[in-house]
């Protein structure tokens, strides 16, 4: 089998896990190269890496580059993305600086993969939350057309970054002491409560976040439909990893909740866990360290004609990030066979 030549850009919670998810899924690297700010040894999953400073230079030879940015963190990918692809570099993108651009396909492999054909090396992947709720919209998306869903988010602190999770240990560590609970890396305290704004205000959208607009734009761009209605609140909850999203969906038909439960239980990378009486529902806990999107509270939505209503968990920096960072990679080597 072929080898190639890996270039993680970031060592955070992201760039640590893509180096996991590669080891674990076998990806055919006869290399590893972690690009960061500063020069240092890290260690990931019990093995050593020698971090080099990012630079145009430091991408020479590799075959694939992985940018793990977290959200809202700029720079990277636009400092160097585009120089990686012209030296042959096929770029695979965390971060959202080029989500809509029109040269960059946003993709998602169980449902839009064939948008990868016209790939001109640099290839986003979407957003955490957007992720993990078209997992569990497409499969019935393409059976019963969705117009309008509404998207009640609520986010992991991991979501941040390993500051925003150490942030939450130490509050918690403190209340637990007695003690002042301190905050920096979000602007209230996060233990105990929950904060109903992530990302920054669209002032061309007012009353919106960056990560509700996000998952009306980035839907519209992978379901190739500008008309699906798409309204989310994002919040930022105590819950060290794994997102959870309450989805409200109008279809242009009815959709029963069997049919829909036959329908999830067949797509690739969903789990059905459905059973309200036996205590049986998703939950983040469950799906930490998981590649699959959980569903499951299927209901019908009578506030609306042609409603559903359903829950969704899915860990958001396995499959929200690194694990469709590394499948959009794998189906690409697939595509060349």
């Amino acid at each position: 089998m072929k080898k190639y030549r890996v270039g993680i850009v970031g060592i955070g919670a992201v760039g640590a896990e893509m180096i996991k998810v590669l080891r674990q899924r076998d990806f055919p690297a006869e290399e590893i190269r972690v690009l960061a700010r500063s020069e240092r040894d890290e260690v990931i999953n019990g093995e050593t890496f020698h971090v080099i400073p990012a630079s145009v230079e430091a991408f020479k030879g590799l075959d694939f580059a992985f940018f793990a940015g977290t959200e809202g963190a700029k720079g990277a990918s636009r400092q160097f993305g585009w120089q990686a692809v012209e030296q042959g570099v096929i770029v695979i993108d965390n971060g959202d600086d080029f989500r809509m651009d029109s040269r960059v396909p946003l993709v998602i492999p169980e449902i839009n993969s064939a948008a990868l054909q016209k790939h001109q090396g640099l290839i986003s992947n979407p957003n955490c939350s957007t992720i993990i709720a078209l997992m569990a919209l497409a499969p019935l998306h393409r059976v019963a057309h969705i117009r309008r869903f509404i998207a009640s988010t609520y986010q992991a602190v991991s979501g941040t970054g390993r500051n925003a999770m150490q942030e939450l240990e130490n509050q918690v560590k403190a209340y637990a002491a007695g003690q002042p609970l301190k905050h920096g890396a979000y602007p209230h305290q996060i233990a105990f409560n929950v904060i109903p704004k992530i990302g920054s205000p669209k002032p061309e959208i007012p009353g919106h976040t960056s990560e509700e607009i996000k998952m009306r734009n980035e839907t519209r761009k992978i379901f190739e439909d500008k008309k699906i209605r798409v309204c989310a609140t994002c919040v930022r909850v105590p819950v060290m990893n794994g997102h959870s999203e309450a989805l409200n969906i109008e279809f242009d038909r009815p959709v029963d909740p069997d049919e829909a439960r036959t329908i999830l239980a067949k797509a690739p990378g969903v789990k059905v866990m459905d059973n309200m009486e036996s205590d049986l529902y998703p939950m983040p806990l469950q799906v930490s360290g998981q590649d699959d999107v959980y569903v499951g509270r299927i209901r019908l939505d009578e506030s609306v004609k042609n409603g559903l209503a359903l829950f969704v968990c899915g860990d958001n920096i396995r499959k929200g990030a690194a694990t469709n960072a590394v499948q959009i990679a794998e189906k690409l080597l697939e595509m060349k066979k």
